[in-house]
This record gives C-alpha cells, sequence and structure tokens, in this order.
C-alpha cells in the first residue's frame, strides 16, 4: 500500500510541475505530505528548468561575445584606415533555434553585425596602406607587369592552400595577357588596377595621370570585373593622384608589409621576414618572381600559424567582422 501511495504522489507531482505550480499552497502541501514515504525519490520543484538554463548559458555567452563598432580614421601614419563591424548575439533567435534540436548539441549562436558611424567611404581622398588592426586578417597584393613563367606555379600553389589574392595588374601587361588574366579570375582571385605603363604617377600630367588609370579599368570590365581599387606603380603618388582615382570610382591602395621580391632575396628569408612581422590587417606586397614563388607556401603556412586568416583586399579591408566559431 505505501509504494501504491508512492506513486499517487509522484503522479501528482508530476501533473504539478507540467502545469508550472511550484510555490504557494500546492508546494507547502506537497512539503507536507512527502516525508510520510520515506526515499521517495522526487523533483526538486524549485530547480532550473533545462531550457531555462540553455537561455542564461545563452544570455551570459552574449554579453562575452559583445564587441562595439569601430569607426573607420585618418591616421597620422598609416592614413585612412578601415572600420569593424560590431557583433551582438540575438538572444532570443538563438535560444529558439536551440530548442529545435537536441539538448545534447553545441549552441550555435545567432549573432548581428552592428555597423560603424564612420566607414571608408567617409574619409575621402586618402590613401590605404593597412586594414583595420583588430580584424585577423591579411592580404597578399601581388603586382604584374612581368613575371609570367611563375604566375601558373603560384596559382597552383594559392589552390592547394585554399587562399585567394589580388592581383594588381598593369594594362599594357593585361592587354597582352588576357587567357592568363582569364585563368586568375577563374580560380577566384581578385583582379584590380595597377595603371597602363607602370609609370611614376607623381610625375603625370592630370589628363596622363587620368588615362593611365582609366584604360586599364576599361580593360578590366572588358573582363566582366568591377575595378574597385587602385595601387600606384612602385608606390608613387601625390595628392592629386588619390583624387583622380577616386574620381574614377577606386580607392588608392599601398602595402603595410613589403616582400622587396624583385631584390632576388633567399625563399627562407622572404619566409622569415614575412610570418615574423605580419600583424593583422597587414597587406603583404610581392610580385611573380622566382623568390616569391618559391617562399609563397611558406609565407601562407606561417602566417595561418600565427591564427590569421588571409583574404583579398576587398575582404581584408571590409569593415565586415569575423566571426568565433561558435557563431553563426
Amino acid at each position: 500500500m505505501k509504494l501504491e501511495k508512492a506513486a499517487v504522489v509522484l503522479a501528482c507531482i508530476a501533473i504539478v510541475i507540467g502545469i508550472g505550480s511550484s510555490s504557494g499552497p500546492v508546494k507547502t502541501m506537497l512539503e507536507e505530505i512527502l516525508p510520510q514515504y520515506g526515499n521517495v525519490a522526487v523533483l526538486n520543484i524549485n530547480s532550473e528548468t533545462p531550457n531555462e538554463n540553455m537561455r542564461r548559458v545563452i544570455e551570459a555567452k552574449a554579453v562575452e561575445l559583445k564587441a562595439p563598432p569601430v569607426n573607420a580614421i585618418v591616421d597620422r601614419v598609416w592614413k585612412a584606415i578601415p572600420g569593424y563591424n560590431g557583433l551582438e548575439v540575438d538572444v532570443d533567435a538563438t535560444y529558439q533555434k536551440s530548442l529545435l534540436v537536441s539538448s545534447n548539441a553545441a549552441i550555435k549562436y545567432v549573432y548581428r553585425q552592428i555597423k560603424s558611424e564612420v566607414s571608408l567611404d567617409d574619409l575621402g581622398a586618402q590613401p590605404i596602406y593597412r586594414g583595420n588592426p583588430g580584424k585577423p586578417m591579411v592580404s597578399l597584393m601581388i603586382n604584374v607587369a612581368w613575371g609570367n613563367e611563375y604566375i601558373l606555379p603560384m596559382l597552383d600553389i594559392l589552390d592547394q592552400e585554399q587562399v585567394k589574392v589580388t592581383f594588381f595588374l598593369d594594362g599594357s601587361w593585361l592587354s597582352h595577357n588576357q587567357e592568363l588574366a582569364a585563368e586568375m579570375l577563374k580560380r577566384g582571385h581578385e583582379l584590380e588596377n595597377h595603371a597602363y605603363t607602370h609609370p611614376q604617377m607623381s610625375n603625370l600630367s592630370r589628363a596622363r595621370a587620368i588615362l593611365e588609370i582609366d584604360k586599364t579599368r576599361k580593360l578590366l570590365e572588358n573582363l566582366g570585373v568591377t575595378n574597385k581599387w587602385f595601387a600606384p606603380p612602385s608606390g608613387d603618388y601625390d595628392q592629386e593622384t588619390v583624387e583622380i582615382a577616386r574620381g574614377l570610382g577606386l580607392k588608392t591602395v599601398l602595402w603595410t608589409l613589403d616582400t622587396v621580391d624583385w631584390r632576388n632575396p633567399t625563399p627562407e628569408s622572404v619566409v622569415a621576414k614575412i610570418t615574423t612581422k605580419v600583424e593583422p590587417g597587414f597587406l603583404i606586397l610581392m610580385h611573380p618572381t622566382s623568390s616569391s614563388s618559391q617562399a609563397l607556401r611558406g609565407m601562407i603556412q606561417g602566417i595561418k600559424a600565427k591564427g590569421l586568416r588571409l583574404g583579398t583586399v576587398s575582404q581584408t579591408l571590409s569593415a565586415e567582422r569575423i566571426i568565433p566559431s561558435e557563431v553563426e
């Protein structure tokens, strides 16, 4: 009889919990009755439900992951530096999504990126030497005016390492190497503007400077490319150059770290230099040379080993935030 009564009590408890009554006179009555039945196992009516616990975990993680947006600025040394989006977890969306999967599954957080008040576009005609230092991404900038024999081997290495880069193409080279440029594009790389005849831009008349940039821009358009960036040959420019490029819809981009591969350094020294000095947001200048071709894989692996991602110039200079792995 005692077991039968215990079973009835347990059934009552289940009903009470099922309808959400865990306080008031019902709770008091149960607390008076239960001790009569010895070691009968019952649920703790004061304990937090699994769903409530999950909600608290999500809310705590949201506080941990929240990051404010960073405005784009004009730095005294680095000139224009892009902003970096903020991040916040959508607690309600994350909670609702988690209810639909197994209770043992890891929580996948749903996020919202928060745009900054000042973007790169708001800074006007300014050169750019680097991405935001808070963004763990770097870009390989490969300027091409010669060195065809190394391009396909470098493309193969980039494929194997699953890395996309930005090729800045000299227009006169592009006019004679449409198929090779199309191959770069086919493999998912970004193609951008390196003027037409590799001139010293600061020495040109305004009309000639416009022609140098615009002629290459039109060649890129013929390949189906929307040109966004202009890299001045030899890094030579003046404020008028930057303004001309902006008038043609392009931002002027230079580099943060140079392989100086045109001096034919040893591949080992190139790898050591880049992997030692690289930091988040860096733009790394190189060319299709013997040195960089042989150093390419080592550079990529060394950069990845530092916890940095490699992307195109557009990806590195965008304000888009790199999302933590536990957030989707």
